[in-house]
Parts: C-alpha cells; sequence; structure tokens
C-alpha cells in the first residue's frame, strides 16, 4: 500500500466532511468548488502554511511534529481512532526496517481456550480479519455451511513449513461475497462499515503486507459496496458491540460481541455472549445442541435442518 498516498487520500476525506459554517468561516454560496475545507482554510486554522500543509498531504512531511499533526487533528474534529491512524500514515515505518511477517499460527494454549468455552462461541482472528481457529459453536453460528476445519485450509507441503495454509474463511470475505454472511447480520450495513473501518486502521499498521493488499484489491474487484465504503476512509477499532443475528437453524437472537486482543502477534479473539435468561440465550443453546447432533434438529424444532444449513463435524 503506499501509504504516501493513503495519507493525502485520508486528509482529503476527512476535509471534505468538515463544513465550514461550523468553524466560522464563509460559504461563498456557490463559488465554494470543493466539500469542505480547502487546503489554505485547514492550514490558517492549524496555524501552518498553506504550503507546509500541502506538502504534508502530498507525503512530503514525514517529520511533522506533534504540534502540527494534533493541529490538524483538532481542526478535522478526528476521533481517538483517526488521530492515531494520521500518525501512523504521517509517519511510515522506513521501509528498510520493515520485515516480512510470518505465517499466522494459532498457539496451542490460545486454541484450547477457545475450545474451552464449550457453548459460549468464540473464533481467533487473525491480523487480516482470517478465521484461525473457532470452537463449534462459533462455527455453528457463523458459519455451519462451511466445514468445521476451513480454518486450517489447505495445510502446507512438509517441504514448505513456513507456507500460510490457504482459503482460510475470512471475516471481510465473507461479509460482501457469501451469501449466507449477508442474510446472517440483521444490521448487514453497520456490520459491515465496522469491519470495513477496522481493516482501514490494520491497512495503516501493516502498509506493505501482499495478503492485505491481495484482500482489498479482490474485495474492491467483486463487491461495489466494499469498493464504496473504502473510499470513504473511515477509520475506528472493532470493540464491543451488539449484533442481531437471523440464523436458518434458529432464527432471531441477540449478542454482545467482545474483542480480546492477543500479545504480541496482531491475534484477537471474540467472543459472543448472550444475556442469561433471555430468549437468545435459549435459541443459542439450541443451536449448540444442533451443532452437537451434527445440525439435526430435535423433535419439536421443525425436523431436520435443510442441508445447506446442515453442521458439519
Amino acid at each position: 500500500m503506499d501509504t504516501d498516498g493513503e495519507l493525502g487520500a485520508f486528509l482529503r476525506a476527512k476535509r471534505a466532511r468538515v463544513r465550514p459554517e461550523d468553524l466560522g468561516l464563509p460559504t461563498y454560496g456557490s463559488r465554494r468548488r470543493v466539500p469542505g475545507l480547502r487546503r489554505e482554510e485547514l492550514a490558517q486554522l492549524a496555524g501552518v502554511s498553506a504550503g507546509y500543509y500541502t506538502r504534508l498531504e502530498q507525503g512530503l512531511s514525514p517529520n511533522a511534529s506533534d504540534a502540527v499533526l494534533d493541529a490538524v487533528a483538532r481542526v478535522l474534529g478526528l476521533d481517538d481512532a483517526e488521530h492515531a491512524h494520521l500518525y501512523t500514515l504521517a509517519r511510515p515505518r522506513p521501509r528498510a526496517r520493515r520485515q516480512a511477517l510470518e505465517p499466522e499460527r494459532v498457539r496451542p494454549a490460545v486454541r484450547s481456550m477457545v475450545e474451552s468455552f464449550g457453548g459460549v462461541p468464540a473464533l481467533v482472528l487473525g491480523r487480516f480479519l482470517d478465521v484461525l481457529a473457532w470452537n463449534h459453536a462459533a462455527h455453528a453460528l457463523l458459519a455451519g455451511h462451511l466445514p468445521f476445519d476451513a480454518p486450517d485450509g489447505d495445510a502446507p507441503a512438509d517441504d514448505e513449513p513456513d507456507r500460510a495454509p490457504a482459503d482460510r474463511p475470512n471475516i471481510a470475505r465473507l461479509l460482501f461475497l457469501d451469501p449466507h454472511t449477508r442474510e446472517l447480520y440483521e444490521d448487514w450495513h453497520g456490520k459491515t462499515h465496522s469491519t470495513v473501518a477496522d481493516l482501514r486502521l490494520i491497512a495503516g499498521r501493516y502498509p506493505d503486507a501482499p495478503q492485505l493488499a491481495s484482500l482489498i484489491g479482490d474485495l474492491s474487484l467483486h463487491s461495489p459496496q466494499f469498493a464504496a465504503l473504502w473510499a470513504d476512509h473511515t477509520v475506528a477499532d472493532c470493540g464491543a458491540a451488539t449484533r442481531t443475528f437471523r440464523h436458518p437453524l434458529v432464527g432471531k437472537l441477540t449478542l454482545a460481541v467482545e474483542f480480546l486482543a492477543l500479545p504480541d502477534d496482531g491475534q484477537r479473539v471474540v467472543i459472543h455472549h448472550a444475556v442469561p435468561g433471555t430468549p437468545s440465550q435459549a435459541a443459542l443453546s439450541l443451536l449448540v445442541d444442533l451443532a452437537d447432533d451434527g445440525g439435526r434438529a430435535p423433535s419439536g424444532h421443525g425436523g431436520q435442518a435443510p442441508q445447506e444449513f446442515q453442521i458439519r463435524r
């Protein structure tokens, strides 16, 4: 990813969303040719010259001070995540020091922990939203139409121990390209917005990762919705949320979703939790029972599930 180009695109997108009148600036009516703030207006409000700000937006000021970046963030009204993203883009790591990323593996202790959650859906996400591992409850909730061992992918050959498994499920790919996943989320648009905003932050941290470039390119090519969201340059941490699912086997259930960052490796554990005593907890328990029973609905629950949604073990 071209970090310098990303910085300019990010700043232009954020300038465009600021209304000049909110900052006490004249709008000039129909004579204003660009949406939001002009470069010279932002520069004036941030206390720098127009030429200096232009060089910053063009990626030509890698030594911009904290004071300048903070002033630009203040004028643009950036939140904490956007402010941190600005620093990441404005001060990329020297390319000579960037190291190739090792293929991702789940540590045995992490895999064991995820499995120990039992009836609570839990999975491990890699740096670029690949599913590295999931327990049976998470598989049943999110992707029962895929094989349970899908996160293991196409295992590397013995003579290629450093190659990462191929064809792992990826949350972003599933959201935008898989019809089952699109139907699963009641607020699909909200989920896609938060996922793309999270992916933007990740792209700032790993600007040279070919895996990420391939993912973004593929999604941009095959999903107009993704391309539009990506062009918006929204960034946000993917934090705690409440999601409502429309599951083909057990119907609607609302779950709290928590993200737990693992140290040192960029991986996250995602946990889905139902409030005790609610219909959602009952639906989740039924779903786990169905998973344990191979995807067959017990008597009184509509007979056997449709073949395309049967849980595969």
